[in-house]
């Protein structure tokens, strides 16, 4: 794959830029841009013509708009959402002992601010609306890109706004008492209602993303001191001792509940001096979310115990019973759905970026790439992705447990796209070593060839602890391949 592309350690620019199979964008390479300018659409083919000219004339596109505090509320957003009030029990199933709770949870942080400080380094290098999107183009070329795209619009966003809906749902149901068809009903409306607020434009969504995220910390700040100030859990039996290999199975769900930080590269085209709040905002995100997934830790483990804490269907319900009576329980619920719909609202603002960027790449989509001058949001793409998710509800609400057929479509994907990314960085600087990088990763190449086998086992264990839904999505990402080599025959 290197080779295709011009990527060898000898090849200067000049080679790259002249080999006919090479996406590499010359004036990107002879000179630094400023960041605030969007990077242009794509190279053509020697002889091409130019079928974006449309796209490129429109005066309305991405601009920095989002301060870096918004950025940490976008990404502290979709970290906490759903996984660390369903997570834990799993994770205290599988370890039965308080402190390898405790050390999954802090390596979890470990592996995120590793990956944090990959994404940072081709944020600041390469800032643009397209995100991961935006970096396989560079690194691997066109036909990856577009897959990625493809996959992304069909399975990556558009499937984690249908969990999160659904683990919202029923959050809702267990404040309001409500039937399966009244569940799947406010998960479809919930995606209606935050696209609708997403289409309304990008001062509306960072707004309401702000509230929900400082109403989120603030829920579980409360949470953790009503834990840490409750009497302890009296001692209970001890669990059998786990099985070999539950270690790993423990860190699947701890990673999962870490997920979502990766969201931010999408927005590194609207952020406010990318080159120098990138890499903080990832950080400085990230730390906050690890302290705070500790010491809630720590408080079900005061209150509850290892035992309990493994056998609860709720256990943040069950902590805030114990600790504030039944009404606090409530209040818990109340605060899960806020943290959820936090969730579904970045998830949604992010998503329709990439599609954006598909649009300019591919004309076949340019009716995606509309970016409304008015609300400064991709109006349509917004709309494709709002569409697509609700057929996935629906789909998701016809199964046993919607929540578990969403994760077992996504999974898989998300995590085969997560390893190219993370070594598109190591590609990246071989074929473009003289671009200005503002941040780099300490200590390269271990760091991102320690993040990539990360990425490579949480692979292995989508694939091995998932069901029907994993071939699914495989398909359906597989299924961009053909189309992708269509439309590169039609532009030779």
């Amino acid at each position: 794959m290197l080779a295709e592309h011009g990527g060898g350690a000898k090849r200067g620019p000049q080679h790259a830029c002249n080999h006919r199979g090479s996406w590499i964008w010359w004036q990107d390479m002879a000179k630094p841009r400023d960041a605030s300018v969007p990077l242009p659409g794509r190279a053509r083919f020697k002889g091409e013509p130019d079928r974006e000219a449309p796209l490129k004339s429109r005066e309305a596109a991405p601009r920095p708009a989002l301060r870096a505090i918004d950025g940490m509320a976008m990404v502290i957003g979709l970290v906490v959402g759903a996984g660390i009030f369903r997570a834990p029990a799993e994770v205290a199933a599988n370890l039965g002992s308080a402190s390898a709770i405790l050390l999954s949870w802090l390596l979890g942080g470990v592996v995120s601010v590793l990956g944090a400080l990959c994404y940072a380094e081709l944020a600041a290098a390469f800032p643009h609306a397209g995100g991961e999107y935006h970096f396989l183009q560079r690194a691997y070329g066109k036909t990856v890109s577009f897959v990625f795209a493809w996959s992304r619009m069909l399975i990556l966003q558009t499937g984690s706004i249908a969990l999160l809906a659904f683990v919202m749902a029923d959050y809702v149901a267990a404040i309001v008492p409500l039937d399966a068809r009244a569940t799947a009903a406010v998960a479809g409306g919930g995606v209606v209602l935050l696209t609708a607020l997403n289409l309304a434009g990008l001062r509306s969504s960072t707004a309401m993303q702000n509230v929900l995220t400082l109403v989120t910390v603030g829920g579980l700040v409360a949470i953790i001191v009503a834990g840490l100030l409750a009497p302890a859990a009296p001692a209970a039996a001890p669990l059998p001792p786990p099985q070999g290999g539950t270690f790993g199975l423990a860190m699947v769900f701890v990673l999962l509940t870490y997920g979502g930080w990766n969201e931010a590269a999408y927005v590194s085209a609207e952020l406010r001096n990318v080159q120098r709040n990138m890499g903080r905002v990832l950080l400085a995100s990230l730390a906050l979310v690890t302290v705070m997934y500790l010491l809630i830790n720590l408080a079900y483990l005061k209150v509850l115990g290892v035992t309990p804490m493994a056998q609860s269907d709720a256990v943040t319900a069950e902590l805030v019973r114990r600790s504030l009576g039944q009404d606090g329980a409530r209040l818990s619920s109340l605060l899960i759905v806020i943290a959820v719909l936090s969730s579904i609202n970045v998830t949604i603002f992010t998503g329709a970026r990439t599609n954006y960027a598909l649009a300019r790449d591919f004309p076949t989509f340019a009716f995606l790439g509309h970016w409304s001058a008015r609300t400064h949001a991709p109006t349509r793409a917004l709309l494709v992705q709002g569409t697509v998710a609700l057929l996935l509800v629906i789909a998701g609400a016809a199964s046993r447990s919607g929540f578990e057929a969403m994760v077992s479509y996504v999974s898989p994907v998300f995590w085969s796209f997560f390893l190219l990314t993370t070594l598109a960085l190591v590609v990246l600087r071989r074929r473009d070593p003289t671009r200005v990088r503002p941040f780099r990763v300490p200590g390269y190449p271990a760091t991102p060839l320690l993040f990539a086998a990360a990425c490579g086992y949480m692979l292995y264990a989508s694939l091995a602890y998932s069901g029907w839904g994993a071939l699914f999505g495989v398909l359906i990402a597989a299924s961009g391949l053909p189309v992708a080599l269509w439309r590169t025959r039609r532009a030779a």
